[in-house]
């Protein structure tokens, strides 16, 4: 059944990867670092185009080649996982350095943990953010403290989690939950890519990093983020902010998936005289509080948007942190345009759940004139 099911999949993917279509390739969102040209477009020199989850295999290639001690692990990866992110590794690495674990969140985080205690680079694969949580322990008590409780005599600085989050229009309850807030604490860093290029950097970033990093990759963006990612070897920094679009009206924050629907809702509010500064915060822990201070300094004004729900969101850590440093300097109250405070994400309520580019410009629309 498993074998079938294995050739199903990787008929799934080459069908995919083949495929160039026009609408597969182009977000129509214009942002940096976003796909939006067409599909018979030709790369630039130095570059080479690809999906989101193939400059995420690119980036664990790169990884391994460079890395000796670097391993994958995880349920399924010898195949290529459920979304094919680490498809042909085993064959280049072998099984000693590509291999599958028993379906425990917690064993795979603990066994990724104990390797890099004793100097191996982990690579660890949770199937679905919204199975993290068995995980937690460990994540949060052995891996974020283990450098502090020793003294910085002991580390697991090469761990990296990768898992898919967030909706992708048919996940239900179980496979599409956006949980980053919950890990956003001391002794781990936590990063979200918004396309192939940023993923292919922020990772390779993490996996060389010094400290336990959990990488969450936007999996409506998989295959949809198609653009021209740089070939090669390169590294874009942790905790480091980018400013999308520079506005003077509103300062509009987010991440991820969630920044196709931000730059729809900057282009309609332009439409109407209003100019937005659009920051992708990239790193949410530890987060560029520098960047969004300064904007928000320029702008007085403040809107956070994010998948998962209000309550609880990592909007709230940013509103604030923002409050206390630009208090006398907000023309309005910041708002955190946000998931439904309900459970997960509903299956047939998805659209009413998300925070689309509507909501948003309402907001928009709400702030300016307060």
């Amino acid at each position: 059944m498993f074998r079938n099911l294995a050739k199903g999949v990787t008929a799934c993917w080459r069908e995919t990867v083949s495929a160039s279509k026009p609408d597969s390739l182009r977000l129509g969102m214009g942002l940096r670092g976003m796909a939006t040209a067409s599909a018979g477009s030709s790369s630039p020199a130095g570059t080479k185009r690809m999906n989101l989850f193939t400059a995420i295999n690119e980036a664990m290639v790169i990884a391994m080649e460079s890395d000796p001690k670097a391993v994958v692990m995880g349920e399924d990866v010898k195949f290529g996982g459920v979304f094919r992110c680490t498809l042909g590794l085993v064959d280049k690495f072998g099984n000693e350095r590509v291999f599958n674990t028993p379906l425990s969140e917690q064993g795979i985080v603990g066994f990724a943990t104990g390797m890099c205690s004793i100097g191996h680079t982990a690579i660890a694969e949770i199937q679905f953010a919204d199975y993290i949580h068995p995980a937690f322990d460990q994540i949060i008590n052995e891996s974020s403290k283990y450098r502090y409780r020793s003294g910085s005599q002991f580390d697991c600085g090469g761990l990296t989690i990768r898992t898919p989050y967030g909706v992708v229009g048919h996940g239900g309850f179980y496979h599409s939950q956006s949980p980053e807030a919950v890990y956003c604490q001391p002794g781990v860093k936590v990063v979200i890519p918004r396309s192939p290029t940023q993923a292919k950097g922020l990772l390779l970033s993490c996996i060389r990093d010094k400290n336990p990093c959990i990488f969450f990759e936007p999996k409506i963006l998989y295959r949809s983020a198609v653009e021209d990612v740089p070939e090669g070897d390169y590294m874009l920094p942790l905790g480091k902010a980018e400013v999308l679009r520079e506005g003077t009206d509103v300062t509009i924050v987010g991440w991820g998936a969630q920044l196709k629907h931000l730059e729809a809702a900057c282009d309609m509010a332009q439409q109407e005289g209003i100019e937005c500064e659009l920051i992708d915060l990239q790193t949410l822990y530890p987060y560029d509080i520098d960047t969004l201070e300064t904007s928000v300094k320029k702008t007085g004004r403040m809107i956070i948007s994010h998948e998962a729900a209000v309550t609880g969101g990592w909007g709230a850590e940013l509103s604030a942190k923002v409050q206390e440093r630009c208090f006398e300097y907000l023309e309005a109250p910041i708002k955190r345009i946000c998931g439904l405070d309900i459970p997960p994400s509903p299956l047939v309520f998805e659209k009413i759940h998300i925070p689309d580019a509507l909501k948003n410009l309402k907001a928009i629309r709400e702030t300016v004139t307060f």
